[in-house]
């Protein structure tokens, strides 16, 4: 039995942007089989019907950045500084826990597939129940344990990440939404010979390798003091500058920098919102752009940018980026929307199968409802999407050819529920961020 989209707006996001004011799409299986014209469209009752009602429908987005675990943390703390050391990394060596981290994470899950997110790069903890809750929630993720250079809540000694990471990696490796990745925290937070060996795994399976880059001044502060090198060139020179490499953040780059990711083929996930709202700065993606740097969007996790939707980063995108270059035509809508889709599938180097619609490519697609207030009227596709939409507009959602939102409500999972399910496993991490909050005051 085939599904038939059918009565909408499509941009394709392919090689040509094409458009097809009024059109459908026929899913068989997993993948796309045909796209065209409402006019030479033909009913049939043995096919399953969704009714876009003139809305968009646009490939899935994509978000190349995320620790879904992380949702307990949201709006704990949020102006204060040092968060970091003063909330989260205490409360996770605490309270963070298989089960947590699980119902954390589908929770999470919820969002992003409510905001028509249909594919994640996550890193964090527990790593392998993040994956059990993606498998069940149907969406595509990339997953990848953290390794670091301090005992954490799923390992008792340094580094245990690299040994947790290579029986995760066997665990997954051919999974059917599942690419297992491996994940050291940043630079600074490793040492080399952790490095390394993150990187002999990431080789050895041929799997992705992120970590966190030019994201702190004192990370760039330590490596100047110590190796007279940026971040970006002491991993040149530790040979981990590679096309395997989806590097967070890049705020702080030179020029150099760019010409060593650029010659590379390293990838960036940019997260805009994380970045601004901790005033650490906006990272150079015009300039990234024009040395031929794929860069996708991220939201980084709820304790950063609080919302887990790619819509939301569309906007601070557009907004930071023409203030920072004082000018209003830089990053057309089209362009930004390019970075949600194809540009994050180039970043996870999938752009052969996610991130336009195509034939033969994967029916990961997004139908965005053009009925409410903030939608009309619609000039401009992409940028209403951009610039009037909210992720509230989101209204259907396939992952792989399965039907995972509709009506703006989940199909077969129950939201309640899974809320519920957290909040009775969040109340020691609740009572402990309680008693952090009044220490801060006091």
């Amino acid at each position: 039995m085939k599904t038939i989209i059918k009565n909408v707006k499509i941009i394709t996001m392919d090689n040509n942007m094409t458009e097809i004011e009024n059109g459908f799409v026929v899913i068989e299986g997993e993948n796309i089989s045909f796209i065209g014209h409402m006019k030479d469209y033909k009913e049939d009752d043995k096919n399953i019907i969704i009714d876009g009602y003139g809305g968009i429908l646009m490939p899935g987005m994509i978000n190349t950045h995320t620790h879904l675990s992380m949702i307990p943390f949201r709006s704990l703390g949020d102006d204060c500084k040092d968060r970091l050391r003063r909330y989260l990394f205490p409360l996770e060596n605490e309270c963070m826990n298989e089960k947590l981290a699980y119902h954390s994470a589908k929770y999470a899950i919820c969002e992003m597939l409510l905001s028509g997110v249909t594919t994640i790069m996550d890193m964090y903890y527990f790593e392998d129940e993040v994956a059990k809750a993606s498998d069940e929630m149907g969406i595509r993720a990339f997953l990848g344990e953290t390794i670091i250079n301090f005992p954490t809540c799923d390992s008792k000694e340094a580094f245990g990440g690299l040994n947790y990471a290579e029986k995760f990696i066997e665990k997954w490796k051919n999974h059917n939404l599942i690419t297992p990745f491996i994940a050291p925290h940043a630079p600074n937070t490793n040492d080399t010979n952790s490095l390394i060996k993150a990187n002999e795994i990431s080789k050895k399976y041929n799997v992705p390798i992120s970590m966190h880059l030019s994201e702190m001044d004192y990370e760039l502060k330590y490596f100047k003091e110590e190796f007279n090198k940026t971040p970006v060139e002491y991993l040149e020179s530790i040979e981990l500058l590679s096309d395997r490499l989806v590097a967070a953040h890049c705020i702080y780059l030179t020029d150099n920098d760019i010409k060593l990711l650029e010659k590379y083929n390293v990838k960036v996930a940019h997260c805009i919102g994380s970045n601004t709202k901790s005033a650490k700065g906006v990272a150079p993606v015009s300039k990234m752009l024009q040395h031929n740097i794929p860069v996708g969007l991220g939201t980084d996790g709820a304790s950063s940018g609080n919302t887990l939707d790619i819509i939301t980063q569309f906007k601070l995108f557009a907004n930071f980026h023409k203030l920072e270059n004082k000018d209003r035509s830089i990053f057309p809508a089209k362009e930004i929307i390019k970075l949600g889709t194809i540009m994050g599938a180039k970043v996870l180097n999938k752009d052969k199968e996610i991130g336009s619609i195509e034939i033969g490519k994967k029916a990961d697609l997004v139908i965005i409802e053009t009925n409410s207030v903030n939608m009309f009227p619609v000039f401009d596709p992409y940028s209403a999407i951009v610039y009037s939409a909210n992720a509230s507009n989101i209204d259907t959602v396939f992952v792989n050819g399965k039907c995972v939102v509709k009506n703006k409500k989940l199909v077969n999972k129950d939201l309640q529920t899974i809320k519920n399910d957290l909040k009775n496993h969040m109340q020691q991490f609740e009572q402990k961020a309680k008693e952090q909050l009044e220490k801060a005051i006091l």
